[in-house]
């Protein structure tokens, strides 16, 4: 078999895998969603508050912890991982919590890393909001909790695009879930493919562990799935961008 028939049937399959909603697939795209969703939800809840906490109230360490926040914005994904095993792997110091290899242990590594990418992002539109909008609030009698929800609402697109792009990063994550997650699948094939129904593997760790066993037709399946899912957010993105 030539490189380009093994490629064609390869992706001719892969096709097939989706379209006939192959369970072991779904499982792994369910738990991506699962995730992933639930990290940027729970960072979303941190990261705006703070991020008007930083441009609303002046405290000691401020600026230190705007720094910290653009550090964690390119903050290397192994490290977080790294430190959350280290963290919660049985001999360490929440070991009792038994929370590795699990997908809560994932949902933790995508918070941290996604918190800073929101609280950036979010920040810089809050910034963005022009001054004679914020100085028009307090001219008329309101406070700090009008201004601000006065520059909510200016950077209502801003924001949104700072979660999605928190989502995006979360959905195309390996290296923290990998280690943290340890990409277990239960015992035994499904509908032929696979190892099982997925408890913490997702669909860049499910890529890396297919790819390696030379299962080429699932891991462009996967692959296919995975890259809709963050072009589809991002294109999402772009078109807020432009409304705003």
């Amino acid at each position: 078999m030539s490189s380009a028939d093994f490629l064609f049937h390869g992706i001719i399959r892969a096709f097939e895998l989706i379209f006939n909603l192959n369970p072991y697939i779904l499982s792994i795209t369910g738990v991506s969603i699962k995730v992933s969703g639930t990290a940027t939800i729970l960072a979303t809840l941190t990261a705006l508050p703070l991020a008007f906490a930083i441009s609303f109230l002046n405290f000691r360490g401020r600026q230190a912890l705007i720094t910290l926040i653009n550090t964690g914005m390119g903050l290397p994904s192994v490290f977080v991982g790294l430190f959350i095993f280290v963290i919660f792997v049985p001999a360490g110091p929440l070991g009792l919590l038994n929370m590795i290899y699990t997908q809560k242990a994932m949902v933790l590594a995508q918070y941290v890393l996604i918190t800073p990418v929101i609280t950036g992002i979010s920040l810089a539109a809050i910034k963005a909001v022009p001054k004679p909008i914020i100085e028009t609030v307090y001219t008329l009698g309101g406070n700090e909790k009008d201004a601000a929800v006065a520059v909510l609402k200016e950077a209502r697109f801003g924001i949104i695009t700072a979660v999605l792009a928190g989502l995006g990063r979360a959905l195309a994550e390996v290296g923290a879930i990998l280690i943290v997650g340890g990409n277990i699948a239960l015992t035994g094939s499904v509908g032929g493919i696979g190892e099982g129904l997925s408890e913490t593997r997702t669909l860049t760790t499910a890529i890396t562990s297919e790819t390696s066993k030379g299962d080429i037709s699932t891991s462009i399946a996967l692959g296919i799935i995975l890259i809709s899912l963050v072009l589809s957010v991002n294109i999402l993105a772009n078109f807020i961008q432009r409304r705003d």
